[in-house]
């Protein structure tokens, strides 16, 4: 059905008839005068027959004003009433976009994918699964950023996600900064409901805030934060002088990442491979959530936009007919020569 956002603009349609009747302009006897360019037309004047005529820019004009108010009153089309399940939990991602993030020592079929693109792949799963969840994105490298704020468009934040680069926040590591912007933007949600899923690959090497004063300020905010550590633990490189096995993995800091989420009631995953990144969303998946009555709202779509349409177009009609053009005809009284007017002040 159609619906007003603000149905008490109607009041505003008599307005101009209230002006009309009520606003008298002020005229000067003085300087009133009837200027005609010659006086030979009078002979030729008579009745005026046109009546029915000059009545259609006054149905046109008011026509176009009731146009406009209505697209002032923001007509919507209201759709049926939907249900959305609401857990009521608050659930933020923290992901790192460092430049070790580019290491590839994922395999995904036959080949070698970097840990950034591992991410988004399981990571983006983890966000169409939680329906009902509002999701933020944070995004840090040296610097921390809200890529998006809390909200229940996961298709929007999945998106968001799949959109980062490596290398967009900087190449180093602001673990302490990341948990405390998830902190700020967290706080003002109830206790039960503040949850930071952070993903990493290394150890904190910027930022101004350190990441164990964060989770000790998290933990007093009541944020739960779970901390994934990722990164193959070994992996065979060729060279000039043969093949040889690296911990691709060396700088990851699972101690620092162990403490935070010890302090905060959360836990600590270990992600080697897809399989193991996969089956820790799993379990972060199926944490317990805060029950909540489902929300009931009405889709709605504006349809101000066909009015106001209208509208502009009516008022170009009334100022062709106002400028005397017409279609195939020019402005009238073309075609007679100038000649000079005469001012009758003495007419009754």
């Amino acid at each position: 059905m159609i619906g007003f956002e603000w149905p008490w603009l109607f009041l505003l349609l008599p307005l101009p008839y209230l002006v009309y009747r009520y606003a008298h302009p002020h005229s000067s006897a003085m300087n009133s005068a009837l200027r005609v360019p010659f006086l030979d037309d009078f002979a030729e004047a008579g009745p005026d027959t046109r009546g029915k005529t000059r009545s259609w820019p006054m149905w046109i004009a008011f026509l176009a004003w009731s146009l406009l108010v209505i697209s002032a009153m923001r007509p919507q089309w209201l759709g049926d009433l939907v249900e959305v399940p609401v857990t009521g939990r608050d659930l933020m991602l923290a992901v790192d976009l460092s430049g070790s993030m580019d290491q590839q020592d994922f395999v995904l079929g036959a080949r070698r994918i970097d840990r950034l693109s591992a991410t988004k792949r399981v990571a983006g799963d983890f966000i169409e699964r939680r329906v009902g969840d509002r999701i933020g994105l944070i995004l840090f490298g040296e610097q921390a950023y809200l890529q998006a704020p809390l909200t229940f468009d996961r298709d929007t934040v999945r998106t968001l996600l799949s959109e980062a680069v490596i290398g967009l926040a900087g190449r180093a590591t602001a673990i302490g900064d990341a948990i405390g912007l998830a902190v700020k933007r967290l706080r003002e949600r109830d206790e039960s409901q503040r949850v930071l899923v952070l993903l990493t690959d290394g150890a904190n090497t910027a930022g101004v805030v350190d990441p164990v004063s964060a989770a000790g300020l998290a933990s007093r905010e009541g944020l739960k934060i779970y901390t994934i550590g990722i990164g193959a633990a070994e992996m065979v490189k060729r060279g000039l002088f043969g093949s040889r096995k690296v911990n691709p993995s060396a700088d990851l800091d699972e101690a620092a990442l162990k403490q935070i989420a010890g302090m905060t009631g959360g836990a600590y995953f270990r992600a080697r491979d897809l399989d193991e990144l996969e089956q820790i969303y799993v379990l972060i998946d199926e944490l317990e959530p805060v029950e909540q009555d489902p929300k009931k709202f009405r889709p709605k779509q504006a349809l101000y936009t066909w009015p106001l349409a209208a509208a502009l177009l009516l008022g170009a009609l009334l100022g062709l007919m106002r400028s005397g053009v017409t279609p195939g005809r020019g402005h009238r009284g073309q075609g007679r020569g100038h000649r000079p007017g005469t001012d009758l002040r003495s007419v009754p």
